[in-house]
């Protein structure tokens, strides 16, 4: 088995045009840019000789015939300001992989774009849903940052759904490309990764609310101001972690929606995300009971009321060992001394999929541990050695 450099560094390219954005890409999940994408790649899985299939939450499987086959793949919706290989790679270098081995009569191998992995909706919807790690109902009843459920944004791709779910049991494996999304390939001049685990993630909005009033007459004592409870929040469970956590433990207030959000109004309601990570599940839910106690507290200290959305999350997933046998083998075949067994402190579809079939992930550099911005970049010899090392642990697999 021979992949092409050239014509996969050109598919990756074509893919990267669609929702171009400087040097970045913006391809949310269901968005126009995005289903405009996924269009695209299933006329290239048809160009390749597979069979192209949607599934009922848009979920995009390129099929080698009717027998099983290892499943490859990623996602290709990206964050509101992604970069261009976050996801997209592990996608192209699927569809490589099966053109080569079906030119090479080598084994089957199925392609799948999954959904929604960027978590407009929640973590990793697609492959949640498929997984069965989340049923349909109680994904469409999810919500976005707009108000918007997951229900509507799928309707949007309802004119090219093929068919109900594919039965997981037709994959004999799930092999997932990615780039790092972190320093340590880059930093280390190395030139893959396989991955040995996936860290586990809690992800829920948490509401707080006090009362809206006048910026200039309300004295400060008498204020129930909930940005100043979120505020108070941050810096209570910054400290509370601090003898919970492990060094490559992170936790992060990444979304902040305060009401009305005007300069000369005390807040009314401040609902942002809480989101942490870890290896170790029982140090998750330590800080889970942290994060609700301290939210707790704030919220009676300064008379606010308070809300916690669902918690969402998946739990820490190791790697198959036979599948890491052998893209470790094709690693040292292809670069010797040159690649490293390390975690992923990212979340991927790997992690779903895993209930169902053995995984494996391999990682390459990310210039400067850039992720989920414009900046985002891998040399293109690293692109391609990850492609080779892949064909090299298919192989071996076979």
């Amino acid at each position: 088995m021979t992949p092409n450099p050239d014509r996969f560094l050109k598919s990756l390219h074509d893919l990267r045009s669609i929702g171009a954005v400087g040097t970045g890409v913006v391809r949310p999940a269901y968005s126009d840019k995005d289903i405009e994408a996924r269009k695209w790649l299933a006329a290239q899985m048809e160009q390749a000789g597979l069979r192209p299939c949607f599934d009922p939450v848009g979920n995009l499987f390129g099929l080698a015939g009717d027998g099983p086959s290892l499943l490859m793949g990623s996602h290709s919706d990206t964050q509101p300001e992604g970069g261009w290989l976050d996801g997209a790679y592990g996608v192209m270098t699927a569809l490589e992989i099966a053109r080569a081995s079906k030119e090479a009569g080598g084994p089957p191998v199925s392609v799948v774009s999954f959904q929604d992995e960027e978590g407009r909706f929640g973590v990793t919807t697609g492959s949640t849903v498929w997984c069965g790690g989340r049923t349909l109902a109680e994904a469409d009843a999810l919500t976005d940052s707009d108000g918007v459920t997951y229900a509507r944004a799928r309707a949007k791709m309802a004119d090219l759904v093929t068919g109900d779910f594919l039965d997981p049991a037709r994959f004999t494996g799930f092999v997932e490309a990615h780039i790092e999304q972190g320093p340590y390939l880059d930093t280390n001049a190395e030139a893959v990764g396989v991955v040995t685990s996936i860290v586990g993630i809690r992800d829920m909005r948490i509401t707080l609310t006090g009362q809206q009033n006048h910026a200039g007459t309300t004295p400060m004592h008498l204020r129930r101001d909930a940005f100043q409870g979120l505020s108070e929040f941050n810096a209570r469970i910054n400290e509370r972690f601090r003898d919970v956590v492990a060094p490559e433990t992170v936790w992060t207030i990444g979304h902040v929606a305060l009401h009305p959000n005007g300069a000369s109004i005390v807040p009314g309601r401040a609902v942002f995300s809480m989101q942490w990570r870890d290896g170790d599940g029982d140090r998750l839910a330590r800080m889970e009971a942290i994060i609700r106690a301290t939210a707790k507290e704030v919220a009676t200290e300064r008379g606010l009321d308070l809300s916690f959305g669902p918690l969402l999350g998946l739990e820490p997933v190791a790697m198959d060992a036979r599948f890491q046998q052998a893209l470790a083998e094709a690693a040292e075949a292809e670069v010797p001394g040159r690649w490293r067994k390390m975690p992923s402190g990212a979340l991927h579809d790997s992690t779903n999929v895993a209930r169902h079939m053995p995984v494996a992930m391999l990682f390459v550099p990310s210039i400067g541990g850039m992720s989920h911005n414009f900046d985002e970049d891998t040399a293109e010899a690293d692109l391609v050695t990850g492609l080779r090392v892949l064909a090299g642990g298919v192989a071996r697999l076979a």
